[in-house]
This record gives structure tokens, sequence and C-alpha cells, in this order.
């Protein structure tokens, strides 16, 4: 399924009496004509899953509107130095609804949305002799967890927006935003829906496809953020019953070479050679790593050395060579001064980033075995679901539940995979509520890191403003972070939008 194919999904024209207004198209397929098979139905949902490959949604940007893997830098895990691709303005309070970051991300999900009720209204018509049962409820469960992926970025970013489960015309296209509550509660009847009827698996030439494993995923995210803690302890258990595992090399893992990994729960695909089909979000400068997204020092300061403790307590810590005795996961996710980052040009890192470190998770090294450069598009898949992620969320919700016991095999077996030592050996046993708290999430930050997840982790816990604190005491040259309560929260509605639909009410903090 790498190389999606784009369907252009089109309402008819109706009301025309003028005979060339009449004529088929050559270029687009019409609904009129399209929706007759199971074949046209695999091809309107792949239609849904290319919109996870807009720049602004998971195949990111190397110079432009910022995407989802980019926005770690909404807080303080990294810092976005082209301000003007979104999160750096934004963190400056530099930023109004008019800004494309805002307008980009909410037109790419509705498209998906609209793409996924045209697909949700047309599969369920298809005869029996069109498609087989099991055909049509899997191709059905993949529009609903998709429409429900779009719609949970919505929810999480925006928090009050349309919600709109039928294919438009034009004249009813100018509706009014709907509560969260409204939102959210569809969300989750979508995403229930879709568990039952999704498969475990696909063939191996279908990798990649939504299943129940990924559903389930997103509920337990999705719940989490909406401290629903018992239906993130369901869905995480049900996952595990589902047979996935933690992949033996954390490094590999976000490289080509671990795209396959039992740990991927759901990942949206790229492929590198074929036209319109690659990602930026691997792409880097030749100067420096990543030059838009620098690791922050309090992010780099916060990985713990291999004995388990902080580098402000830990003896294996020395300022005079910093890499030495840290966490396996810190030397996979960041460049240092001295590291070699582009390996085929022998190009060596000299500290040349406003933060002094270069990111290296996700980014690639080399060019591919095809020539392709790495400040090209790539094929490097983006993990959106993973079973790390799983097994923090189900220790966070035993801890907010204050089932504390539970919560320590959870963080020992992420923390294990990376060789570093169980919370019983380090931190000691029969620690509180509070104690856990603190290393679940320090736990998430340090295993999670750079992946799209720190201002989603931020905003739920209620954290924000002491991110922009660390922030501010980095003291990054040019970078004056500013916290603006409810703002610096929610995105605005984009004002293109206000002033086309009147029926839309901006968002009173803005």
């Amino acid at each position: 399924m790498k190389n999606l194919v784009i369907i252009i999904l089109v309402l008819a024209l109706s009301g025309c009496s003028k005979e060339f207004l009449d004529k088929n198209s050559l270029t687009q397929i019409g609904d009129a004509s399209f929706w007759k098979s199971e074949q046209d139905a695999i091809l309107g949902i792949n239609g849904i899953y290319d919109v996870l490959q807009d720049r602004v949604m998971y195949s990111g940007n190397l110079n432009g509107t910022a995407g989802l893997p980019m926005y770690d830098t909404f807080g303080d895990n990294a810092y976005n130095s082209f301000k003007f691709e979104g999160p750096g303005n934004f963190m400056i309070a530099n930023i109004d609804p008019s800004n494309a970051l805002f307008s980009a991300l909410w037109t790419s999900c509705y498209k998906g949305i609209a793409r996924a009720n045209v697909a949700l209204e047309n599969i369920e018509k298809l005869p029996a002799e069109s498609i087989s049962d099991s055909s049509k409820q899997a191709l059905m469960g993949q529009a609903l967890f998709l429409r429900s992926l779009f719609y949970m970025n919505l929810a999480v970013y925006y928090q009050d927006v349309p919600l709109i489960l039928k294919s438009q015309k034009i004249e009813e296209a100018y509706v009014a935003k709907n509560s969260y509550d409204e939102v959210s509660q569809q969300i989750v009847i979508d995403l229930k829906k879709s568990i039952d009827m999704l498969p475990e698996s696909y063939t191996a030439a279908q990798y990649g496809y939504a299943t129940k494993g990924a559903a389930l995923g997103l509920l337990a995210r999705f719940q989490l953020y909406n401290k629903e803690y018992q239906d993130v302890l369901d869905a995480t258990e049900a996952i595990i019953a589902l047979g996935y595992s933690l992949h033996p090399n954390y490094a590999q893992l976000f490289t080509e070479a671990g795209e396959f990994s039992n740990e991927i729960l759901f990942s949206v695909r790229f492929f590198q050679d074929v036209s319109a089909n690659g990602e930026t979000f691997s792409s880097t400068f030749l100067p420096a790593p990543k030059i838009d997204n620098q690791p922050m020092p309090n992010m780099v300061n916060d990985y713990y050395c291999t004995d388990g403790l902080p580098i402000t307590s830990s003896p294996l810590y020395k300022a005079t060579t910093p890499k030495e005795n840290r966490d396996p996961r810190l030397i996979a996710s960041v460049y240092f001064r001295n590291d070699i980052f582009l390996v085929d040009l022998n190009r060596v890192f000299t500290g040349n980033t406003a933060t002094k470190y270069g990111l290296k998770k996700y980014i690639r090294n080399s060019a591919s075995a095809t020539g392709i450069s790495v400040f090209n598009p790539g094929g490097q898949d983006f993990i959106v679901l993973r079973f790390a992620d799983v097994l923090l969320m189900r220790a966070e919700a035993f801890i907010e539940l204050n089932q504390l016991d539970a919560s320590y095999e959870l963080i020992n077996e992420v923390r294990g995979r990376s060789n570093m030592p169980a919370i019983e050996a380090v931190e000691g046993e029969g620690l509180s509520q509070d104690d856990l708290r603190n290393i679940v999430r320090h736990e998430r930050r340090v295993e999670l890191a750079f992946e799209g997840l720190r201002y989603f982790d931020l905003k739920r816990w209620g954290t924000l403003e002491q991110a922009f604190e660390r922030v501010v005491a980095d003291k990054i040259p040019g970078y004056a972070a500013v916290y603006q309560p409810g703002k610096s929260e929610i995105f605005p509605i984009p004002l293109v939008e206000l002033n086309a639909n009147s029926n839309l009410v901006q968002n009173p903090i803005w």
C-alpha cells in the first residue's frame, strides 16, 4: 500500500441544462461511474489514506508549514528555528488565526473526513455480489478509523469543531461548530465500531492498513486524553492480547529497517522512489541536521545516566563528556558536537545550531541507494501508534486510578528494552502516586521524544506553562517563549474558514 492510488472524489454537477456541462470528465472519476465493485471500494479507501501523507499531516516539511511529526516543537522538547513554519511563532505568541499552520491542518483533516464519509455511504450500498461481507466490514472499519483519527486531531488541537458525518452538497456545507463533548462521543462510537469490524492483520501486500490493534490503540490514546482511565485499561488489555511486542533495537525502529516491526500498531507509509509519495520529516539539510527542529538543552538533560539517576545526581555523568553513560535512547535520538551526521559524506556536526544539538531520531544520514539526497523526499514510514506507548498509557491509567502496583512491570518493560534499570532498583518500592506519576511522565518524555506527542501530553497533564518556563530557562538566542493561558493550548479556527462560513464562530480564547 506504499504507493497509494489517489482518487479524487467529486460530487456530480446538478441543475445544469447546457449540453457541454453534461460531458463526462476525461480526468476525474465521478460517483455515478465509481463505487461499483470491491476494487472501487479499495481505491476509495486508499484515497482517504492518501490524506495522511499531506505535508501538514504525517509527511512533514523540511522548510514549510509544520506537520504533525514536528509537534514536539510545541513545548520544551525541540526548537522550531524557522519560526514562520508555525510552532516557533506560536511559542513566542507572534501568530494569529490567519496563519497557514491552522488553515492547512484544518483543511487536510476535513478533506480526509469528506473522503471517509463518501466511502462509508457508498461501500455500505455495494451489493453482495460485488463485495464479500468480510471485505465490506474491513473497508468500512478502516474508513471509521481514519475519520476518527482526523477528528481526534481536530478535537485535540481546535477543541470545538463542526461534526460532519455525511457527504454534503455545497448548500449544506455552511455548518456551525459542535462542542468538544459531541465530537469526542462520536470519535469513541466510531472507534468502537471499527474495533469490531477490523481484522487483526492483513496479508504482507496489504501491510499498513488499519487493524483491530490500530483502532484499539487510537481509542486508548484518545480516552487517555479524556481521562477515561478505565477505558484505557480495557483497550490496552485487548491490545496486549493481540501479541504485540517491543522491537529489540530502539534506534533501528525509526529507520526503514524497522518498518515491519511487531511493535507498530499503525504507521503512515511512504515510498521514496514514487512520485508524490515521499515524506520530508526524515529529510535534513547538509550544513547541520534538521535545522528547523532542534533538540532543546532541557530535553537532552532530562535523559538519565545508565545507572537510572538524573545527571544532577549520578556519579557517572561528566559535563566534559555528556554522551557517556547515558540512556541509550538519547544517543539514538540526538546528535552531539563531533558526531558524524552524514555518513556518506563523512560530515561532522559542529554544534552549529541554536541549541547546540541536532535531531537524529528518524533523520536520514545518507543518500538512498538510488542516489536520492537527504534533503529530498524520502521513504521512511511514520509510526503513529506503537506498543511502547501502549504500555506507558496503561501504566499511567493504573497510576491515575491509584492501582499503583500494576504500573511497575509496564514501565520496567519499556525501560528494559533500552537496558535501563528497573524502578525498584533505583527509585525503590512502595512509591506514592505522585512519585509514580512523575516516573511515567518522565518515561513518556524520553521514550517518545520527537515523535510529535509532547504537546499532546503537556496539554492533558496541564503542565504546558511549566514547559514554557523550561524553554525560557534554556536561554536560546532569539527565542523568547511567551505562555498565554488558553491560547497556548488551543488552535484558533482559521480566519479563512470564518470568512467563508458565517455560521462558524471563533473560539472565545482567540
